[in-house]
């Protein structure tokens, strides 16, 4: 029987414990000591396995106390993996240390009372873990620890609580303290979105500061998150800060699964024959000069092709998060940003200057931070690099087809939402009056203001004009109708008793000089396989007969 895959297990324990696939990751413990930064930042986008990586390094370095106060380690855990044949230098470090690990996220609230209280409760959590060292404590130090940790304590009691927290256990176990922080942007991106960043922004450097900048009872820091943020925001003065971002190549492969793991994985799996498609979807991103696949999305693929090997791929990241950032670059895009889109979906590049110290409040200044927030989030992949004076320049293209979803799904969502504002009087009046040069205008004033994502292909001009065409008043859309002797590309129906059909068949031009010739051809169509001949027998009467050639975002309209 196969193990069963870890889908949105992110406990290291929970994971070994009941012997879940696992591809091994604890070499990252190893890195983590040869490097020895006191504190390392790691950003990568979300759903590539930070949660989990901290778990295991949790794991692997806390002293474990049963009730009875005895000290422990988490061996068994570790057993078969990689990091246990690294060398007697590492698992010297197994289960010797007080760790103090703590995740930001459920600060995600709506306003900063809500989410300071989560924030707090993460906080007196942590405490409640470390309660055996409370029996030690001298009374003064043993109330401000009941106090935090049964959440009674004044809110300026917490901006330094991890740093008292430190403290209590270097005292207690005669050891200094690691520290690991998941997710921590994530109160600071809540914040900027619901506008009380300027709050959080101060919480969380005064609780970071004291954690890490002054803490001498710290053996060293982990700290995961999407974005990086600039050391003015809240790393102030953080001279012992090693940030390692997708840019670096260092630690690339422990996040995200390389292709040997992959076909590992698809190999044990019985899926073998899925590589190239697994491939498509899923691979593509680049952390360092490592090319590694989304883990989030892999699993679910394997989940999904082993249980039916028929099952076809889906976009497993994309329904992790309202992807929100594609959305706010679709909707601020002027005509360059458009035409740059329109380059990535098509599967071409574009090079933007790299800008890794970046605000929340600072990404919606200009493109180049939204261009720079989609690369380090995972929406574009580095494709190559150079540099010129002072400036880095990335080459920057899709990772892969689902990513590729993702812009065209918001893309289609903002054109429908987009065009419920708009007036189309001017255009409905002109289909039925054969007002030709109107159509022709209106259809290509519209197409200038949209994003292309078929790379022009006739499937593209097919949903862009029946977006237009689906609010005409008092007349019903159809799309490939099956009619005489072939299928009409749109008609637009008038209620039978009126008898009103307009008929209209789509071409592609090679060039703009063949878009006459090609809207004829499209007209002619019409007539050469009767698409009017149904029609008639459902008693229609009355019909405009349309031929429309496209050429990129130009049109040319003959009616009859």
């Amino acid at each position: 029987m196969k193990k069963t895959l870890p889908l949105g297990v992110d406990d290291f324990k929970k994971l070994r414990e009941n012997d879940f696939y696992y591809i091994d990751k604890t070499l990252f413990i190893k890195e983590l000591l040869d490097k020895r930064s006191q504190v390392s930042h790691f950003t990568r986008p979300r759903r590539f396995g930070k949660t989990l990586e901290l778990s295991m390094v949790k794991y692997f370095f806390e002293s474990v106390h049963d009730p009875d106060g005895c000290s422990d380690d988490n061996s068994s855990l570790f057993k078969g993996l990689k990091i246990m044949d690294a060398g007697e230098r590492y698992t010297r470090h197994l289960g010797q240390y007080p760790v103090i690990c703590i995740s930001l996220k459920s600060a995600r609230q709506p306003d900063f009372e809500k989410a300071f209280i989560m924030l707090k409760r993460q906080i007196a959590d942590e405490f409640r873990r470390h309660k055996y060292v409370t029996d030690s404590l001298e009374e003064s130090d043993k109330l401000r620890y009941n106090l935090i940790m049964n959440e009674t304590n004044e809110d300026a009691q917490y901006l330094d609580a991890l740093a008292f927290l430190s403290r209590i256990l270097n005292e207690y176990h005669k050891r200094k303290v690691i520290i690991l922080m998941d997710e921590y942007d994530v109160p600071l991106e809540n914040a900027y979105f619901k506008g009380f960043y300027d709050k959080m922004t101060d919480f969380i450097r005064s609780l970071f500061e004291s954690a890490l900048k002054t803490n001498p009872n710290l053996e060293f820091a982990v700290i995961t998150g999407c974005l990086r943020i600039s050391k003015e925001s809240i790393f102030t003065g953080l001279n012992n800060l090693e940030i390692i971002s997708i840019m670096n190549t260092n630690y690339a492969e422990y996040f995200g699964f390389t292709q040997e793991e992959v076909e590992c994985m698809l190999s044990y799996y019985g899926i073998e024959e899925k590589k190239e498609e697994a491939k498509k979807w899923y691979d593509g991103y680049f952390f360092g000069n490592t090319e590694v696949y989304n883990p989030w999305s892999v699993i679910n693929y394997v989940k999904a092709a082993s249980a039916d090997h028929g099952a076809f791929p889906k976009p497993y990241w994309a329904n992790t998060s309202s992807n929100s950032i594609v959305r706010e670059l679709v909707e601020r895009a002027d005509s360059s940003v458009k035409q740059e889109m329109e380059e990535l979906i098509a599967g071409g590049t574009i090079e933007k200057p790299v800008h890794e110290d970046i605000t929340y409040d600072e990404v919606y200044k200009t493109e180049d931070n939204l261009w720079n927030f989609l690369f380090f989030t995972g929406y574009l992949k580095k494709q190559s690099e150079r540099f010129d004076g002072e400036t880095i320049y990335l080459t920057l293209a899709l990772p892969n087809t689902e990513v590729k979803l993702i812009y065209r799904n918001t893309i289609l969502d903002w054109f429908n939402q987009n065009i419920k504002k708009k007036d189309f009087s001017a255009l409905y009046r002109g289909i039925l009056q054969r007002e030709t040069d109107v159509l022709e205008r209106e259809i290509s004033k519209n197409l200038m203001e949209t994003i292309s994502f078929f790379d022009y292909k006739e499937d593209y001009y097919h949903g862009f004009l029946a977006g237009l065409l689906k609010m005409m008043d008092g007349y019903i859309l159809k799309s490939n109708r099956e009619s005489g002797l072939g299928r009409s590309d749109l008609l637009l129906l008038s209620p039978a008793y009126e008898g009103v059909a307009v008929i209209m068949e789509l071409k592609i031009a090679d060039s703009f000089a063949q878009l006459n010739d090609s809207a004829h051809q499209a007209l002619c169509q019409i007539k050469e396989k009767k698409y009017d001949a149904e029609l008639k027998l459902e008693g229609y009467h009355t019909f405009i007969y349309y031929g429309i050639s496209f050429f990129k975002k130009l049109c040319r309209v003959i009616a009859e």
